[in-house]
Formats: structure tokens, sequence, C-alpha cells
């Protein structure tokens, strides 16, 4: 019996999550970004699947509904000028704008800016509200509909009814249930801290931390009064080249989605900061989601309030129009400050009858504004002439927008063929990778059998399909087998993938492709079957290795080879590789790569146990190699490294020793990628399961299933 006043409850479980492991052993492998997202936190039937959903949508009364929200001014946020569609772009474009290159995580493909930290950074402020304003048609349409989709949908409809002509739409997007752990947003301890903290230089945009984009924590983008808050236009034109590079933008559809962007809607800095509630993670129970409570709304939607910066940047922000460069070119400009005490630019001597209306009170003109990244498009000598030739030829201008519109929104969904909808478009862009259609009526078992009578080995068979198959990121879609892009620039040339012994596979796998009418793609993969089959025979098994026909060959030409770049793997835990040492462990960057592919902790563990007694390491390292039967797919890695008549002792140059513990010989040589399947206590619970002398042959058909899920994950034609 508690005593009174004292709390009922134990907190333990999960009602303790202020002790996480991580916080009394920071130095912890923490797994759970492997986890996220499973069937705990996933409200729908195990057999629902969004894709088949939304076809089934009627795609004209969704867009007919979202058009007719746009015109509803509510009076608890009313519309600017009466139209939501500034709103609605800004909340498409925000949800869009945290994707990043580097390793594809952010963006709108998953939703993720209903939940934190998104969904309250000072950059999303009262974008909660847009949310709210799309709910009924969310709750109308349910299932079928996913908020991702809903989102984008939202700001591509809005762009439409201010009169620009898209360049299409594409659902798909399927929703997650709770925060992304696995996305590095920044080291800061708060929003929009300096910048220095992200720059080696903060004066070398390239030194930007990577895999960042954004030059603050709690930012899409760029500060929009300046680097570090103070106006200096071009340098912050350089910041907004470098982050806008990081999202695989070049400087024209840069330029057209500054430009584009701000042909409409506005800024909102009306009112006092500090008179400005806190944000959607941080309220009480009874604001329920609602955040940045304003008191001086009034129900006046010039007074509300999001980044500080208040004005329109045209003259007509509810259509879309060249009013942009009239405005930014034909007048000169002047720092201010906002109402709210916000760094912007504002006109010198503009006519009264050429400033915009206020969003609430037609009688009254008000000042348009223009942020240091604006300034930035008419000051930096690039953007400048970028602007002035959409400026001559106004069709261009829209038509390169919508493009970096489309782009901007759909880049995260990877190919197209995980596009639905009658307004795809049917014209191939670059950046979604495309791949031609592959053969499927070819005799496969004819093809294994000159694939094993070649003089390749097992090993080098798989570890070409491995490298071909592991650079698919499920963050963006990209990557992957499918294509066979290995054997083009630059990942041909990749020091992962071990350049020369990949030419000496190649040069036996295609011409095999080119007499059996195979693809090259489905050729690696099946090299990769054939010598895995061998080494599980070899083991004394006999476990197929499924396969499905039908990828397709990429060409130089479909493959946008600087795009590519940033998927070059800088190590691979799962063939004990590193690039370079790094300020982060072996086991920490495989962590990374697992999560990447989609892998459960369980099929990262029995991965990397088979690929080690596989010897298949790179460069042929032994490192982590713990058995005498070297090619067999057997469970020797993890029998040995559970073995207590071993010790393990630390090595020269960050390496670890295995010896006997009576003799002190030493048997084995191991890295930390190797070790952290004995000491961390949920992966050596995995280890112990393949330890044990009854699982040989569950352990055989783990690998297999986990190794087809990573040959097959950008298989979305078999979804």
């Amino acid at each position: 019996m508690k005593t009174a006043g004292g709390c009922p409850f134990h907190h333990g479980g999960n009602t303790a999550m202020d002790k996480p492991v991580t916080k009394w052993w920071p130095n912890a492998l923490n797994l759970d970004i492997l986890h996220q997202g499973g069937a705990r936190t996933n409200p729908m039937d195990p057999d629902f699947e969004y894709k088949s959903e939304v076809q089934k949508l009627d795609f004209d009364a969704v867009k007919a509904d979202v058009k007719a929200l746009l015109h509803d001014s509510q009076d608890w946020w009313p519309a600017d000028w009466g139209h939501y569609g500034g709103l609605m772009i800004r909340l498409a474009w925000h949800s869009a704008g945290s994707y990043r290159l580097a390793d594809g995580r952010g963006g709108a493909g998953s939703g993720n800016i209903r939940f934190a930290p998104l969904n309250s950074w000072p950059d999303n402020a009262s974008l909660d509200k847009a949310r709210r304003l799309l709910w009924p048609v969310k709750k109308k349409y349910g299932n079928k509909l996913s908020w991702a989709d809903l989102i984008i949908l939202s700001g591509t409809v809005a762009y439409e009814d201010m009169g620009l002509k898209t360049f299409g739409f594409g659902y798909g997007r399927e929703d997650i249930w709770g925060p992304e752990t696995d996305v590095y947003w920044g080291s800061e301890s708060q929003f929009l801290a300096n910048s220095e903290e992200r720059y080696g230089d903060l004066d070398d945009t390239s030194t930007l931390e990577n895999p960042l984009a954004a030059t603050h924590m709690g930012l899409i983008y760029v500060n929009p009064e300046g680097v570090n808050g103070q106006p200096d236009p071009l340098k912050t034109a350089a910041q907004v080249r470098e982050t806008f590079k990081r999202m695989a933008m070049n400087d024209e559809e840069t330029a057209a989605l500054t430009c584009g962007g701000h042909t409409v809607g506005k800024a909102h800095g009306r009112g006092a900061v500090d008179q400005i509630g806190v944000e959607p993670e941080a309220c009480t129970v009874d604001s329920q989601g609602f955040g940045w409570a304003n008191p001086g709304l009034e129900g006046k939607a010039s007074n509300a309030f999001t980044s500080g910066i208040e004005g329109a940047w045209t003259q007509h922000p509810t259509q879309w129009d060249m009013g942009y460069f009239e405005y930014l070119f034909d007048y000169d400009w002047e720092l201010k400050k906002s109402p709210a005490g916000a760094w912007q630019w504002e006109p010198v001597n503009m006519p009264e009858d050429v400033k915009p209306v206020d969003a609430s009170d037609p009688s009254i003109r008000q000042n348009p504004m223009m942020t240091d990244a604006d300034m930035g498009m008419k000051m930096d000598p690039v953007y400048n002439e970028i602007c002035q030739r959409f400026r001559k030829d106004p069709e261009y201008f829209a038509d390169t927008f919508a493009r970096a519109w489309f782009k901007l929104t759909h880049r995260d969904m990877g190919p197209k063929a995980n596009y639905v909808g009658p307004e795809v478009p049917s014209e191939d862009l670059i950046w979604q990778d495309p791949i031609p259609e592959g053969a499927t009526d070819y005799d496969v078992n004819a093809v294994k059998a000159k694939i094993a009578a070649s003089d390749l080995t097992p090993a080098e068979l798989i570890a070409t399909a491995w490298d071909s198959a592991r650079t698919f990121r499920g963050s963006d879609k990209r990557g992957g087998a499918n294509g066979a892009r290995i054997r083009l620039a630059p990942q041909k040339d990749w020091a992962g993938n071990e350049p020369e012994r990949l030419q000496r596979v190649l040069a036996v796998l295609e011409p095999i492709a080119a007499q059996s009418g195979a693809s090259v793609a489905d050729v690696i993969v099946l090299g990769g079957v054939v010598g895995l089959e061998a080494a599980i025979k070899q083991a004394g098994s006999n476990v197929s290795v499924p396969f499905t026909p039908g990828r397709g060959d990429a060409t130089t030409e479909m493959t946008d080879a600087e795009s590519f770049e940033p998927l070059e793997p800088l190590a691979d835990g799962f063939r004990n590789w590193l690039k370079d040492r790094y300020s982060v462990s072996a086991e920490e960057l495989m962590l990374d790569r697992a999560q990447l592919l989609g892998l459960t902790a369980n099929e990262m563990t029995v991965l990397v146990g088979g690929l080690r007694v596989l010897g298949v390491n790179h460069g042929g390292s032994r490192l982590g190699v713990f058995t005498d039967r070297i090619g067999a797919l057997t469970t020797d890695f993890f029998v040995n490294l559970t073995d207590m008549d071993l010790s393990w002792h630390p090595a020269e140059d960050g390496f670890y020793e295995i010896r006997n513990r009576k003799s002190g010989e030493v048997k084995w040589g191991a890295t930390s990628a190797d070790l952290v399947f004995g000491s961390n206590s949920i992966l050596r619970a995995y280890a112990e399961v393949y330890a044990q002398d009854d699982n040989k042959e569950k352990f055989v058909k783990d690998f297999v299933a986990a190794w087809t899920k990573v040959m097959n994950a950008d298989r979305f034609d078999l979804t």
C-alpha cells in the first residue's frame, strides 16, 4: 500500500524514459534504429499495403476537396487574403526540404513532419495549423490517402490553384508512425545555435558537417536573416548554393525554387516574439498538440507569427506571376527590422499603389520584403544571370520551377515504379535513376551452370553480388543491384568495390549475360546465388537460394554520376572494411548501413556471421574469420566467438587478438565490428542462438532469407 501522496507506479519498463541504457552507458551501441517503425508501432493490419489502397482513391475528388479548403478560411487560423495556398505550399516545402543527398534521410516520403523533432523546429512554426486544416480531407479518405501524400498534394494543388501549370504528381508515400530515430540532425543542444558548430570554417561552405545540409539546427535551409542572423547577401548566397547542392539541386533549380517559392504567400512576424507560446512537443495536454500559441492573433491573418520576418514578396501573393522579379530588380532595397525585430530588406521609395494589400484588411497596403537569401538572388552574379533569364522568359521560368518543385517533392520516392496515380509524368528524369525493364524469359539454370563452370571462386561471386546490392538506401530508395550500376562510373572505381577484382569478375559475367539474354544485373546476383549454394553444400546442407529474374541494366546516360558519389561506402562492416579511420566506431558505421538496408538486428547478425566464414572480407582480410573451414556457410563465427576456452585482447592499430586461454596461442584477429556481437548484450543474445548445436540449419535458412532481402531491396516491381 502506497502512503498518501505517493506515486502508485514503480516507474519501471516503458514508464521510465528518463534513464535509457545510453544515458548510463553512453558508449553502448544503441540498436534502436534497426527496430523503429516495426509492427508494435504500426496500427494498420499486417496485410495492409498502402500502394494497393491508394490506387482505389478517387483522385479527382481528393484534389477538388483540397482546392475547396484552400478558400475556406477558418476563424481559429484565418487565411492570408482568404487563401491558404501559401501555407500549404510552405507545409509541403518544409516536409520535403529536410531531405539531404548524403544519406538520403529526411524528406517528404514518410510524413515525418508530423513527429518530433521536425514538428517542433522553429522553421516549421505554425505548420501544425496547416495539418489540422487538412484533417477533414485525411479523415474522409482514410487509409487510401497517407498524410505524406496529402501534405505534398496540398502544396501542389495550391500552386495549380494560383495559376501554375505543374509538372505532375505521384502518390505512393507510406506513413511512418513515430519519430525517425536514425536521422542525425546535428550535435547542437539548442535550436538556431550559431553555424560555427556545423562548419569547420564558416567562410568555406563546403566544410559544413556531413551529412547535414541546413545551416542551423531547426532550419531546413539557411537563416533568412543572414549568416548567423547577420545580413550579407553574398555570404548567404554561398550558403544557399551549398545547402541546395546537398539536396542534389543545381544553381538553376535552386534559383527557380527560391524565386518560385516566394512568388506566392508571405512571411509572418507581426507581434512580440516573447508573447508566442512554446512549440508542440513542449505544450501541455490541453493544447492538444497546437504549438506557438499567439494571444495577439485576434482572428486576423496579418497578425500571425511564424519566422518573425513580416511581409509578402509580391504585389499579388495568391497568383503565380512574375511579380517577384519586378519587385526584386526594379527597386532598391534597404535593411530594416520587422515588427518582431527580425532583419529583412524593404523597398526604397516604392509607390503606395504598387505595394501588396494587408493580408486581412484590403483597405491597407503594407511594405513587401525580401529575405537575405532573396537579395542573394540579386547580388550573386550566377544567380542574377539565371534570374534575368527567367524574367525574360516567363514560360521557361514556370517550366523550370514546376520541374524543380516536382523533383523537390518526389526526390526521396525512388524510381517511378513507386509512383501511383493519373498524373505521373511519362518522361523519365535522370534523378529518378531510371532502369530499363529486364528480361525474364531466359534459362536461369543454364546461366547458373555457365557461372559455376567459370574460374570465378564462390568468394569472388558472393563479394561482387553483395557490393552491387549493398548501396541500396531505404531512406530515399536509391542504389541497389538493379541497374548493375556497379559496372559504371563512379561505382566501378570505388575502393570498397575492389576495382581490380570487380573488373575480373565482370569480364566473365558480362559475356554470359550477353549470350543468355539476361541482364548483367541479374547475372551478378545469380553469381552470388551460385557462390552461396556452393558454400551451403560445402557446409553439409542443402538449402536453395531464391532468385527472381527481371532486373535491367542502366546506361551511363541514365546515370547521374555526380549524385551517386554520396552513395559510396566509406565502410562496410559486413565485409569488415574501413576506407579510413573515423570519429565513429566501425560497429556504428555497420549499424548505419544495416538500417539503410532495412535490416533488423538479427538479420545484421546472421549476415555478418555468414559473410565472415565465407571469406569475403575486403582485400581477403582474415580479421573476424573465426573458422578453419573458410568458404563453407557454417556457424563457426558464432561458435568460436562464444567459446569460453578463448580470450580476447587488444592488439596494435585498434585491432584485437583471440587467444587460447591455456596456451596463449593467437588463433584469430578481430575488429570491434566482430567483437561487438559478443560484447553487446542484445547482439550476443542473437549470436548465442546461432552458436547452439541445434541451430545449424536455422542459421543457413536465416542467412539465405536475409541475403535475399538485400538482393531484392530495390525490386519495386515485385511489391
